[in-house]
């Protein structure tokens, strides 16, 4: 036996990872020959240039230069604000803050995204599962059983993988129900498509509630990795004696900063629109194809679908990638039989992926029930 494995907790040596689309299908040195369609990033170039002015030094703790542009950007205070390495980093300064190991658990809906309940693994936390109802909602009766039992529960609005939002109504009973007993964590990754839907005002209200944010989704910042916890400043706090000293780069905090302009959020709104416009054309395309049995509605920057049968899912999505065209299989997920989600990329990309499935039903001996209308 190893050194590793001998020394390693336990429940760490056959623990699977998070598989991460780079993970899934690693780019090497560049993506040039695959069209990444599989991780819900913006598609295009950035053109941020990097300031090496203070390379030299440690970076603030909090960059007031970021810090004072988010603030400006979501009308909060920046007490209430704490910048973070993605918003991934804040889902794990939440359950270290929060989560005694082997001691307390953590609560997540799913199908949802994978990140907790890997993050609560890693910690030695415990996981309770509450799924979603078949029409993707919260299922307030489960929940209302589970009070007291777990320390942070976490729902995400815009859904990852299923693009859903859930009701407002809904997370605010779930507010409620755990109001004594738990931080409820609402994640809003995809939240600027669809703006109006944000809980953001909700935070004087409830004290235990936690909004994560990032820019890796409608801001094309993914590769930036820059992220945002909003609470109460209590909460903020506890959370910033947890987090690394120096969380935030300096050229991450100058370019994320850039991003937050006024320049910066008119060309999020833009991508936002067109976003938009991809993603009705594309559901209304796979609606139409026989092979499709269900497409899901989306607020977020991408769709998921499912096939008729196993066979189909298998067949388009190995087509895909025979041509270098990545999509993300969700099948795995409770509920998620035989789903495939398509981040939405560029007009051309949509294209060309398009033509490719289409392609391949008739020039490659396809599943039965494959045939298009």
């Amino acid at each position: 036996m190893s050194i590793a494995r001998k020394l390693a907790r336990k429940e760490l040596i056959d623990m699977v990872p998070y598989q991460s689309a780079r993970r899934l299908f690693a780019s090497g040195n560049t993506p040039q020959g695959k069209i990444w369609l599989n991780a819900n990033e913006a598609s295009g170039n950035g053109n941020y240039q990097v300031n090496s002015d203070s390379i030299n030094r440690y970076p603030d703790f909090q960059p007031a230069s970021l810090l004072n542009a988010y603030s400006n950007y979501c009308d909060l205070s920046t007490d209430n604000i704490l910048a973070t390495r993605g918003a991934d980093e804040g889902i794990e300064l939440i359950i270290r803050t929060f989560c005694r190991a082997y001691q307390d658990s953590v609560l997540i809906c799913p199908p949802t995204y994978g990140m907790y309940a890997i993050s609560a693994e890693n910690h030695g936390a415990g996981i309770i599962k509450v799924p979603l109802t078949a029409e993707m909602s919260l299922n307030l009766t489960d929940l209302t059983a589970q009070v007291g039992q777990a320390k942070v529960v976490f729902l995400c609005s815009p859904g990852n993988p299923t693009g859903n939002l859930l009701s407002k109504q809904d997370i605010e009973a779930a507010l409620e129900l755990f109001a004594d007993t738990a931080i409820v964590v609402v994640d809003e990754a995809y939240i600027e498509f669809c703006p109006e839907q944000s809980v953001v005002y909700w935070l004087d209200k409830y004290p235990h509630l936690v909004i994560l944010r990032t820019l890796s989704k409608a801001f094309a910042l993914a590769g930036l990795r820059c992220g945002f916890t909003l609470a109460s400043s209590e909460i903020i706090t506890m959370l910033s004696k947890v987090i690394a000293p120096y969380p935030i780069s300096a050229p991450v905090a100058d370019i994320a900063s850039k991003a937050l302009t006024k320049l910066g959020l008119e060309q999020m709104n833009m991508r936002v629109q067109d976003t938009g416009v991809l993603r009705a054309q594309l559901s209304t395309w796979l609606a139409a194809q026989s092979w499709c049995s269900q497409v899901f509605a989306s607020d977020a920057n991408f769709v998921l679908f499912r096939c008729q049968n196993l066979e189909l899912k298998d067949f388009i999505f190995d087509s895909l990638v025979a041509k270098g065209i990545l999509i993300r299989d969700q099948s795995k997920q409770p509920n998620l039989a035989n789903c495939l989600r398509i981040s939405i990329g560029s007009e051309q990309e949509l294209s060309l992926l398009q033509q490719t499935i289409s392609n391949s039903f008739t020039t490659t001996a396809a599943p039965t029930m494959a045939k298009e209308n």
